[in-house]
């Protein structure tokens, strides 16, 4: 696939066309922009430097773009019923000569609110008049012999919904918060050698198995959640809270990881499968500049993906790494129907890494998380702390069609984290490893830099 070279020429443009806009914004003040840094979805992706997200980030910089094929759309989540106004399209010089502007009450059925087959890219301001809670642009012709390619798909309106608070129950304040944090654009300087990673691993057992709790969402309701496989702290139950959980052991192979890690429990028929041995927990950089990510705060939770989504949302979410495998088989968005007699099925999937730096919890216990769009944090969510990835693995094989987790199907898979490291180890390793461009092992050690030394010791502690 080619490298696209158009950018600063649509910056131009786009630059230019701004003030188009400007002038005719004026004389539309009552709507207002209802998707911007809202969730996105598209039917595919150029490449993983054009995502979906980055049409409603409010850059000039950054764009979606698809596979160069017909037919293709983009779709945003305005999170609630919504009257839709205006619609402006700022294409790459990749345009749609053939789309349509429409809206759904809920993601399924569609309704055309304006169409075009006559297109011609640039800028487009387009009067439209409908409802509903998603939008999309749904392309059948392109411009040229590329795919679709947009900096920016702005939908204006009304919404009857206020604003979402940023306070009340639900919340947990950050003590102190992180204020005045702008995010980095910067690329760090070459390195000799290189720098080709940006991590360290945290190594953790099952530390409790099929337990109906769940203290992010269902806290001081045992049983009311469907079963988990916990890992890392020994003491995560519905009743966990900072303080109980810094106190608890730990199944980590450093001593100073307490923190609550857990899933949905896999089940062969009826029959609870747990991964064997330590399970792989990387802390990574999600941005470019690794040397701006600093620690989590104490008692920072969020839970990563959904129980509740589609396979196209697994599929397309910002987190999904390689779905799932097993022997050669890669990148399935649900568990494989078969697998190699005496592999493993395993999971990788990321979380988000940007911080708002201001709520340790949130009510859907997400809004305080977002992933970076193009390797730098949203200016809503400007603190780049370590992007976790799991990379679990269950000893189960063969006839997989009764594998299922206690969620549902394979795209239903999820994880919670509750941050409880001790501060200190935490910093020496985020430190070392993720601001320092290393390939750590749990010590903080590069097997392949090792006159880098090593962050803990021999027992995975700090150095005294």
């Amino acid at each position: 696939m080619r490298k696209r070279f158009l950018a600063p020429l649509g910056v131009t443009l786009l630059t230019a066309a701004l003030l188009v806009v400007a002038g005719n914004q004026s004389a539309q003040a009552a709507d207002t922009l209802l998707s911007q840094g809202r969730p996105a979805l598209a039917s595919s992706l150029e490449n993983g430097e054009a995502p979906a997200i980055a049409a409603f980030d409010g850059r000039a910089d950054t764009r979606w773009g698809s596979q160069w094929a017909d037919p293709q759309w983009l779709r945003v989540d305005l999170g609630a019923t919504a009257t839709i106004t205006r619609v402006v399209l700022r294409w790459e010089a990749a345009y749609a000569r053939a789309f349509q502007i429409q809206t759904s009450p809920d993601g399924s059925a569609w309704t055309s609110i304006f169409g075009t087959t006559t297109a011609t890219g640039g800028t487009q301001t387009l009067t439209v008049n409908g409802t509903g809670r998603y939008v999309r642009m749904y392309g059948t012709q392109r411009g040229t012999g590329y795919g679709y390619s947009l900096y920016e798909f702005q939908v204006y309106g009304t919404s009857t919904v206020p604003p979402p608070p940023t306070g009340g129950p639900g919340y947990v304040h950050a003590d102190p918060p992180v204020t005045g944090v702008v995010p980095s654009t910067e690329t760090p300087p070459a390195m000799n050698p290189p720098v080709t990673h940006r991590e360290f691993q945290a190594n953790c057992s099952v530390s409790r198995a099929n337990l109906d709790d769940d203290p992010i969402v269902f806290p001081g309701l045992p049983g009311a959640s469907h079963s988990h496989t916990f890992m890392g702290n020994r003491t995560t139950s519905a009743a966990s809270t900072l303080s109980s959980l810094q106190a608890g052991g730990t199944s980590c192979v450093t001593p100073g990881d307490r923190t609550g890690y857990w899933m949905p429990t896999l089940l062969n028929g009826d029959t609870a499968v747990q991964p064997d041995g330590p399970q792989v927990i990387y802390y990574k950089s999600g941005v470019i500049d690794y040397r701006s990510v600093r620690p989590f705060p104490p008692g920072l939770r969020y839970v990563v993906g959904s129980p509740a989504a589609t396979q196209d949302e697994f599929r397309n979410a910002p987190g999904a790494v390689e779905g799932f495998e097993c022997g050669n088989s890669a990148f399935n968005w649900d568990i494989p129907a078969n697998c190699p007699a005496g592999t493993r099925l395993n999971a990788r999937y990321q979380a988000p890494s940007c911080w708002n730096g201001i709520h340790l919890d949130s009510p859907d216990h997400k809004s305080h998380m977002a992933y970076p769009v193009n390797g730098v944090c949203p200016a809503s969510h400007p603190v780049a702390v370590p992007m976790i990835e799991f990379k679990m693995a269950w000893p189960v094989s063969g006839n997989m069609s009764q594998v299922r987790f206690s969620s549902g199907r394979g795209y239903s898979f999820h994880y919670d984290v509750y941050n409880v490291w001790d501060p200190a180890t935490l910093a020496a390793l985020v430190r070392h490893c993720i601001n320092g461009g290393l390939q750590c092992n749990p010590r903080g050690f590069d097997l392949y830099k090792p006159e880098r030394g090593a962050a803990l010791n021999e027992n995975y502690e700090l150095p005294r």
